[in-house]
């Protein structure tokens, strides 16, 4: 009997530690987004297809035109603009006539100011005294465009729409692209906006995966919208359209260029390039690289298998278009020749990322018939290492070396200077030379990890960013 008893209670004890743990996953399973929270691999990681398609379920309706809330910031009247992603010319060099310090005191370069932003690698752009930063905002799970005065970084205005989204290395990645009269964005889901530049007024919208099959890249949207003669040029790289052009005051679509043998979009950025006289949009999508006139005709395409691609193309002498990607895809040189018939575009040059420069996530600098860039991780012996290469050559004009290795971060060209932003926030200025690594002064800049977005100038004011914070210094001399 009294063995019969313990053996009641015990099974009545089990029953309930059971219920109660069980209660608890419950409640867990149902509290969290599964399908945001699923794990991503590399392309074709897994044996399946080098690019997965996002199933019509999963894109989200989002309601852009959101809100707008004011603050107490103002515009400032500093000189200097950093309009979009490379800046005015799209080369990464800021021509600011401004004169930089070549050395800093032994407490580094003066910080001026610096925000809090969302866990992401955006970077800002800067017009008439005010600083553009695509963010994302994880408490109120919102895409948000937020303006700052470019003197003390207090934030003007800022318009947000939600946007349900979970960290994948960060959430925001893009840079916006501003005029006088208009700010576009592309936010890490694939959805385009457009606000008036003084008053973030809303004024159209797009969500390219919904309306245009856009699938959305590993890691989020990393393509950044360009602006050009008052349209938005924009590469979809869906089923019916590669690239487009819409108007920037209507947001209608102006043209669609087609996209035939069904490439994806990538994290690479439309170029404006001139070749032979005529310019034209050139982007790296997966699958391959082509180049549209400014009507939406494709002028000419090359192949391409590269699975991720971050940097964007560059111009070379001789109407030349160097490549370059990570993930063991080495670079691509390509010549564009020109007929009668029209544009074709033939391979001249293909080299993994042991042979020549390569890059995973900058696009390299091409400064006085030079590339300048940081190799990959997969680089050989050169890994990691800022490197001088001639288009021409073979091998490089010159290598920071085994002592000077840096990350994945960005690294920006400026009054005969190159400043390179390492992982950890650590700034490093180096004189531009032909021949060789001439390192003037180095300093931690920022206390975070991952400072991979990109660095804006204006004037003597550099913006620089880690994970989760925007820093403002000043590079100027005397500073």
């Amino acid at each position: 009997m009294k063995s019969n008893a313990v053996s009641l209670w015990v099974s009545v004890l089990v029953f309930a530690l059971f219920s109660g743990v069980a209660g608890v996953l419950l409640i867990y399973w149902f509290s969290i987004d599964h399908a945001q929270n699923l794990t991503r691999s590399l392309p074709g990681e897994d044996g399946g297809p080098s690019v997965s398609q996002r199933a019509d379920s999963d894109v989200l309706n989002v309601e852009l035109t959101g809100r707008l809330e004011t603050f107490d910031g103002t515009p400032s009247d500093l000189p200097g603009s950093w309009p979009r992603f490379r800046g005015a010319d799209v080369d990464n060099i800021c021509k600011d006539a401004v004169r930089l310090a070549d050395r800093w005191p032994e407490y580094g370069p003066e910080i001026l100011w610096s925000v809090a932003l969302g866990e992401g690698h955006a970077a800002p752009a800067v017009l008439n005294g005010c600083v553009y930063l695509f963010d994302y905002d994880e408490a109120s799970r919102s895409d948000a465009l937020r303006c700052f005065s470019l003197a003390d970084g207090k934030e003007i205005w800022r318009r947000s729409y939600a946007l349900p989204a979970k960290r994948n290395h960060g959430l925001s990645r893009t840079i916006p692209a501003v005029t006088e009269d208009c700010i576009v964005t592309i936010g890490p889901r694939c959805h385009v906006s457009c606000v008036e530049t003084k008053t973030g007024q809303f004024r159209w919208g797009i969500d390219l995966q919904k309306e245009y099959g856009t699938t959305e890249p590993l890691w989020f949207t990393g393509q950044c919208p360009l602006i050009d003669n008052g349209l938005v040029i924009l590469a979809p790289a869906g089923p019916d359209a590669l690239m487009m052009a819409v108007d920037c005051q209507t947001g209608k679509v102006v043209w669609k260029a087609p996209n035939p043998k069904g490439w994806s979009t990538s994290h690479s950025s439309i170029m404006p390039l001139t070749i032979h006289g005529e310019r034209m949009y050139v982007y790296a999508a997966v699958g391959g690289m082509t180049g549209v006139s400014r009507s939406g005709k494709i002028l000419w395409e090359i192949p391409w298998n590269a699975s991720v691609i971050a940097p964007s193309p560059v111009l070379l002498s001789g109407n030349r278009i160097y490549l370059t990607a990570g993930y063991g895809a080495g670079s691509l040189m390509v010549q564009i020749d020109q007929t009668a018939e029209g544009y074709s575009a033939r391979e001249i040059a293909r080299n993994g990322p042991q042979e020549w420069l390569a890059s995973e996530q900058q696009t390299p600098i091409l400064f006085d018939g030079l590339l300048y860039g940081i190799m990959p991780k997969d680089g050989g012996a050169l890994k990691q290492q800022f490197v001088c290469y001639s288009p021409d050559g073979t091998e490089p004009v010159w290598s920071s070396g085994k002592t000077h290795r840096f990350g994945l971060g960005p690294f920006l060209m400026v009054d005969g200077k190159f400043y390179i932003l390492d992982d950890d926030g650590t700034l490093t200025m180096l004189a531009v030379s032909r021949t060789g690594y001439e390192p003037l002064a180095q300093y931690k800049v920022l206390d975070g990890h991952d400072a991979w977005g990109p660095i804006a100038m204006a004037g003597s004011r550099m913006l620089l960013r880690d994970s989760t914070r925007m820093v403002c210094i000043d590079v100027g001399v005397g500073k």
